[in-house]
């Protein structure tokens, strides 16, 4: 049997500027710039080598664009107008890169008059009507209008983007633009396209765009339905630009009938002979490329895999120079250490022009911002750093000078002139800005009327990388870790520059020389990060739950940072001062137990008086010599009949509750707003669920009256109510899918009490006791608890509790290997995954210290689980703003995120009309790319506060 053909067509101009931007500047023997040249060289090795070895590719070819002149221009002579001119250091690399090309003996296909896009287009249609498949290798948007296509020979075209190492088909041409191949060339002739200078119409972005052509199906019937539409701008924009939205969706269409300039049979994919190849890399001096084909041990760079590759240790992905190996991997060339005394204070409009157009070309630039202070819903922007290259960065002050009306003001542009100047920058979908922890910045520049898009974060793609890596855990994310670990330099701290204590000043305040080298240090150190981290994303498995998960989250949450949540100041004082009277009384009692007066907030007198003053049993001494009593061994002590140990858990939590809530949301409320804006970090819970600080919201007790008390403070603004959507028992509902439990799936799928279907399979009964028993059953093993922690929490001893475990186990034996495998891979790899793969690494999962050991192991047992349900949340937050503009609601405010629970603000007259619309979303937001066996329940309730939505 014949085997199919399948034919590779690279995009070879996305390659070129990939590798130039890859790369610092690099020159030859002989003095020519070729650092373009060796990453196009390495790239389109390891791609046309992997290629060969991979089951299916049969043929493949090269094409370029030969010049910026195209026919498309003599329909429109403004067409790619805005595009810089190519950097003087890569005009002469452009023949040598077409010299690479054919030294691999590999066609390199140009045309005049014609786009590379055109000439793929037209081999792709030829191609599958001979019954070959196709695969374009590139990310261009305007290519995935070919994605799906089939001829009528029966061969298909899909894509490759190998930079997120990831197919595009169907279903991802939905998911990026809401509608299928073929309506994707009218999305774009709607929007436009600012790097083509495509025009569309003014004022439509690609949401409305996606919105009109799935309502009307094509742009031709959304043009001819505009008179119909009510009055407004929308209606104005398409009747008065529909000319130009034509125009638009031809410079858009592929031509795919082009004379095709060499036959498809001479793209016979075949090994790469040796000699030409050779003398390439000699001419240029590539030394270290030259030795790998003399030694025979193939492409000069990991594999080119259609899944993910194997992990990577840490550091593994930094970059040395040409030639340095470590394991199979060449890493690139060094990147010049930080030289501070390089960076540019940029003080004229005209030398701001400068930068900006220099980030255009450049494509890629890290942004920082500089402030008055940490809340970025109140703090006043000081200025702004860029970088483009390593050590290629600026730093453009704002606001700087002293507080004092009759200070001195160092010379700066305008603030407005200069927003205005970096809006088009910011917000240009040609330029990708990368920022550590961009969140920040995206909040400062959007009270601003600036919104940053698009964006990449270094500090988040640190943690899709290293979630629990490192061995301080948690803290290793931030700028200066990151430096450190993968740079080997030391940044500046704020303190070197502000100082402490009470000399300290604003940053307003610090001279422009010292904040220059600060700030643009900031942005210098982002962008070598962004170098270091983004390669690691697709060649580690990071690159799914980055860019499907994490990333498109982030506008979101800053989105809901900015929307904040209005709270009844009157009720929470009330608060106060009952929970003070509480606190008061139980002090008095709990001194009565005790027999005399203490300080109940001191560990030492506690531990004291519990222990040798009352002469309970239990007590544990640590390293300092003074007892334990945190809150497990006061619940054992309560379990044992001691009252005062019970009151003063009590006292505790009323304790903490005042400070941290009722008192503390008074203080966070924003003077300018009227709402409390919490801050959430995507990087704050290993497993990778969003955590919230200033204040924090998600540890305010669930099903506690205090805690319902609490809620009812947070409250809708006059004529609107809340709506709290809530995943209902989502990690049981994993833990049956990924465990494969028969019985627990049928229980969810019949919508059965689900600790009622556990107590009928656990004890025989259902009633009060054996439900609630199973119901802490259900959670506690899924946490990896112990017979003795099992034991303590249903009051029973340690044998009678294992016999409980042995129990559920035998009567769900998918759990039992589901923990065993689970342990058996992080005990091998280093790390759990969940079903999006995300990887939480447990380096103490091995060790020789018990306690360790198993505080590691429970932890893994549950980080898939609990991960994936952080997962399909999140899932949900970026797919619902789209899913309620979309139904006519896009005037809902999504204000929190509470663990499995959504919180929004809306009139009380459409809480109907988006009920529907937010269920939907969250019960779909695992698709398509995790279909799971068991159906997601969401809960939802609607009232005029939190607490009475629920």
């Amino acid at each position: 049997m014949d085997v199919k053909q399948h034919l590779y067509l690279v995009d070879g101009s996305a390659y070129i500027f990939r590798a130039y931007h890859r790369l610092p500047p690099l020159t030859n023997p002989h003095g020519v710039p070729v650092g373009a040249v060796y990453g196009y060289t390495t790239m389109l090795w390891k791609l046309a080598e992997d290629l060969h070895k991979a089951d299916g590719p049969t043929h493949l070819a090269v094409i370029l664009d030969k010049g910026s002149i195209t026919f498309r221009n003599a329909l429109y002579d403004q067409y790619k107008a805005n595009r810089p001119p190519p950097p003087e250091d890569l005009i002469p690399q452009f023949p040598l890169i077409r010299d690479a090309t054919r030294a691999f003996s590999l066609p390199c296909i140009e045309e005049d008059n014609l786009e590379a896009d055109d000439i793929i287009a037209s081999y792709a249609r030829a191609a599958t009507l001979r019954g070959w498949d196709v695969t374009i290798v590139s990310s261009d948007k305007d290519l995935m209008q070919l994605v799906g296509r089939c001829g009528t020979g029966g061969g298909c075209v899909d894509m490759l983007d190998t930079m997120k190492n990831q197919r595009i088909d169907i279903p991802e041409v939905i998911e990026k633009f809401g509608v299928t191949p073929d309506k994707v060339g009218d999305v774009l002739a709607l929007m436009g396209d600012a790097v083509d200078n495509v025009p569309g119409i003014r004022g439509i972005g690609p949401k409305t765009a996606t919105k009109l052509i799935q309502e009307h199906g094509d742009l031709e019937s959304a043009l001819a339905a505009a008179p119909a539409m009510k009055p407004g701008k929308l209606r104005d924009s398409l009747i008065e630009q529909a000319d130009m939205a034509r125009l638009s969706r031809v410079l858009v269409q592929l031509k795919e009938d082009c004379d095709l300039p060499m036959a498809m049979d001479d793209f016979a994919l075949d090994t790469i002979p040796r000699d030409p190849l050779a003398a390439f890399l000699e001419e240029h001096g590539f030394t270290s490329l030259l030795r790998r084909l003399d030694g025979g041990t193939g492409s000069p760079g990991p594999k080119t895999q259609l899944h993910p590759a194997r992990p990577v240790t840490p550091g593994e992905a930094s970059a040395p120079q040409d030639g340095a190996i470590r394991g199979n991997r060449q890493s690139l060339p060094e990147m010049p250490a930080p030289d501070l005394s390089s960076y540019a204070c940029v003080q004229t409009i005209g030398e701001l022009e400068q930068w900006i157009a220099r980030a255009f070309a450049a494509r890629v630039v890290a942004v920082d911002t500089e402030t008055s202070a940490l809340d970025a819903m109140q703090a006043d922007l000081v200025g702004v750093s860029l970088a483009l290259g390593p050590n290629d960065a600026c730093y453009i002050p704002l606001g700087h000078g002293g507080t004092d009306m009759f200070s001195e003001k160092p010379v700066q542009i305008p603030r407005d002139a200069a927003l205005a100047a970096l809006k088009p920058l910011l917000e240009s979908d040609a330029v990708l800005k990368v920022g550590q922890n961009i969140k920040y910045d995206i909040n400062i520049l959007a009270r601003h009327d600036i919104h940053v898009a698009p964006i990449d974060d270094t500090m988040v793609m640190s943690f899709c990388l290293d979630a629990g890596r490192s061995e301080t855990g948690l803290a290793g994310h931030g700028m200066d870790e990151l430096s450190d670990r993968h740079l080997g330099h030391a940044t500046m701290k704020f303190k070197d520059v502000c100082g402490t204590g009470k000399k300290a000043i604003s940053f307003a305040e610090v001279p422009l020389a010292d904040a220059t080298r600060y700030a643009a240090e900031d942005a210098d150190v982002t962008w070598r990060l962004h170098r270091v981290l983004a390669p690691r994303l697709p060649e580690e498995g990071g690159t799914r739950i980055y860019q499907r998960v994490d990333r498109p989250l982030i506008p979101v949450v800053a989105m809901m940072e900015r929307n904040g949540i209005r709270v009844d100041r009157e009720r929470l004082a009330a608060l106060s001062t009952e929970f003070a009277g509480q606190i008061s009384d139980l002090e008095t009692l709990i001194h009565t137990m005790a027999g005399g007066p203490f300080t109940i907030g001191s560990p030492k007198q506690l531990g004291d008086v519990l222990f040798e003053k009352l002469g309970y049993k239990g007590g544990r001494k640590g390293k300092s010599g003074q007892y334990s009593t945190d809150q497990a061994i006061l619940e054992g002590l309560a379990a044992q009949g001691a009252e005062v140990a019970t009151k003063v858990l009590d006292w505790r939590q009323l304790s903490k509750l005042k400070s941290t809530y009722t008192d503390a949301l008074q203080a966070a409320i924003n003077p300018r707003t009227g709402r409390v804006h919490t801050s959430y970090s995507l990087v704050g819970a290993q497993t990778g669920r969003l955590s919230s600080t200033d204040p924090n919201l998600q540890n305010i007790p669930i099903r506690t009256e205090i805690g319902r008390q609490i809620r009812e403070a947070f409250v809708a603004e006059p004529g609107n109510v809340l709506l709290a959507a809530d995943y209902s028992q989502i990690e049981l509902r994993l833990a049956a899918h990924m465990a494969d439990v028969p019985a627990l799936k049928d229980a969810f799928a019949n919508g059965e009490d689900i600790h009622a279907r556990t107590a009928r399979e656990m004890f025989g009964t259902v009633d009060r006791d054996t439900r609630g028993r199973a119901k802490t059953i259900n959670f506690a093993i899924l946490y990896g608890i112990s017979r003795w922690g099992l034991g303590g929490r249903l009051g029973v001893g340690a044998d009678e509790a294992q016999a409980m475990i042995d129990r559920y186990f035998e009567r769900f034996p998918g759990i039992q290997r589901y923990i065993v495998a689970t342990l058996e891979q992080v005990r091998e790899c280093g790390y759990s995954e969940t079903l999006f793969g995300r990887k939480t690494w447990f380096p103490r999962i091995n060790s020789k210290n018990q306690a360790e050991r198993q505080g590691s192991e429970r932890a893994a047992i549950n980080a898939p689980i609990q991960g994936t349900s952080a997962d399909i949340i999140k899932r949900a937050m970026a797919r619902m703003m789209p899913a309620l503009e979309d139904a006519g609601l896009g005037h809902v405010r999504m204000l929190l995120q509470v663990h499995d629970e959504l919180v929004f603000e809306l009139p009380e007259s459409d809480a109907a009309a988006a009920r529907p619309v937010i269920e939907r979303v969250m019960a779909e937001a695992a698709t398509p790319a995790v279909a799971l066996s068991v159906p997601l329940g969401i809960e939802i309730g609607t009232g005029p506060s939190w607490g009475a939505a629920h």
